[in-house]
């Protein structure tokens, strides 16, 4: 054991290093996601989503700098890698509203003005709805209608039609008898 260690002292330092920079990194990512969900007043659900994420970005940072730590040539990590997303790519083509539903929700995730709560107006000419956010999702919003009706809405379709803010938030309980 202690052969194997003096062996490899060198690897095993830069991989404590290189969590050690990488959990720093995450540690950071977090925070500033935290903040901006709590300064634009983002519902939790989503800032978690946003953690996803950046374990995500994390986890692929991590797999290449280990690799590159332990040996592999960069060259042939550069076509694991191309060869891997080549894949993901000629996957993602075929169901490409999947992505940009993900990116979508990345995008309102900074910069949608509306809180679950909140009722809307999508200006649609085929199909105007005017609805209160229950949820917003990576993919998709829930929407409830006045009439009770949900519907679930479709991210990238909300940044492409116009939405009006008819009330900041909504209460269930509004207009019932105190008891």
């Amino acid at each position: 054991m202690t052969e194997y260690f003096y062996t490899n002292q060198q690897s095993i330092i830069y991989t404590v290093v290189i969590i050690l920079v990488l959990w720093i990194f995450q540690f950071i990512l977090k925070k500033a996601a935290q903040r901006v969900g709590r300064q634009s007043e983002i519902h939790i659900t989503r800032t978690r989503l946003m953690f996803k994420y950046i374990n995500i970005l994390v986890i692929i940072l991590a797999i290449f700098l280990l690799s590159i730590t332990w040996g592999y040539n960069a060259q042939e990590l550069s076509l694991i890698f191309s060869s891997i997303f080549a894949i993901i790519g000629v996957a993602m083509f075929a169901i490409w509203s999947i992505l940009s539903n993900i990116t979508a929700g990345i995008i309102l995730f900074f910069s949608f003005p509306y809180k679950i709560g909140s009722r809307i107006k999508i200006h649609d000419k085929d199909l105007p709805i005017e609805a209160i956010i229950e949820d917003i999702k990576a993919f998709h919003l829930h929407l409830r209608t006045l009439d009770g009706e949900l519907i679930t809405y479709p991210n990238n379709l909300l940044l492409q039609k116009a939405v009006s803010l008819v009330e900041k938030e909504y209460h269930a309980d509004e207009g019932k008898d105190a008891l």
